[in-house]
């Protein structure tokens, strides 16, 4: 396996218990990186990764996950939110407002509070790379899924918003917009759901979260110089933009 050179550099991984976080954290760390995870279930596995436990939807706890990683691991270089949900498979009339809610505070809300949270210290050091996980969905709108979908399209938003703001800074900001990938989250779609998704693949198949995790380790490395607020796209050849 080809790899970037993340030695001296510390990384944290949100959604890192399972599917892409896990990938991520574990190529990150295959390649030299100390790493934290940051999840509900952060997991108790083997290897040495600080794991911690908390809830992206809660300011607080990402702060002081932030806060955590800084004091134990003396910094923070990367950062790549993963936590996500895909939300139930509904008809946008049927979408409570408690799924809407929950979909956009664990999609959206989180990666805006692990950014601004990660963003002082890099700052202060003027480095620093944010991987932020969108979706294809963000770019083409899925139907049976407005919520997320929604929460998608904010993400690369926001992406392109904060890398923006710390242009010139040292700090690269970029987002990936994966079409399906075979993770937990696929448990909460319908057939139908997942149907719609592959067969609008020109490659025919789901990705495999280590797929995601090379692109990840790409945009994390120092050797990615030259891209701030934009979205790449592993989706197979589904995206046309």
């Amino acid at each position: 396996m080809n790899r970037f050179e993340f030695a001296g550099r510390v990384a944290l991984v949100t959604g890192g218990g399972s599917g892409i976080g896990a990938a991520s954290a574990a190529r990150l760390q295959e390649s030299g990186a100390d790493v934290a995870i940051f999840d509900l279930d952060p997991g108790d596995g083997a290897g040495d990764v600080l794991r911690i436990s908390g809830d992206v939807t809660q300011s607080a706890d990402v702060g002081d996950a932030v806060a955590r990683v800084e004091r134990e691991l003396g910094r923070l270089d990367v950062l790549v939110c993963c936590a996500g949900v895909s939300g139930e498979s509904l008809r946008t009339v049927d979408v409570s407002d408690e799924e809407w809610e929950c979909v956009m505070a664990i999609n959206a809300s989180g990666v805006f509070f692990a950014n601004r949270a990660a963003l002082p210290g890099m700052l202060s050091r003027h480095y620093g790379r944010i991987v932020n996980i969108a979706s294809i969905a963000g770019k083409e709108g899925n139907p049976m899924a407005a919520a997320y979908s929604a929460s998608k399209a904010a993400v690369i938003a926001l992406t392109k918003a904060i890398g923006k703001d710390v242009a010139g800074s040292g700090v690269l900001v970029n987002s990936i917009a994966p079409a399906v990938i075979d993770t937990p989250m696929l448990g909460d779609m319908t057939q139908d759901h997942l149907d719609y998704m592959i067969a609008r693949i020109p490659l025919g198949r789901i990705g495999r979260p280590d797929e995601v995790a090379h692109l990840v380790a790409f945009l994390a490395s120092e050797e990615m110089a030259f891209a701030t607020g934009a979205c790449f796209d592993l989706s197979g050849g589904r995206a046309v933009y």
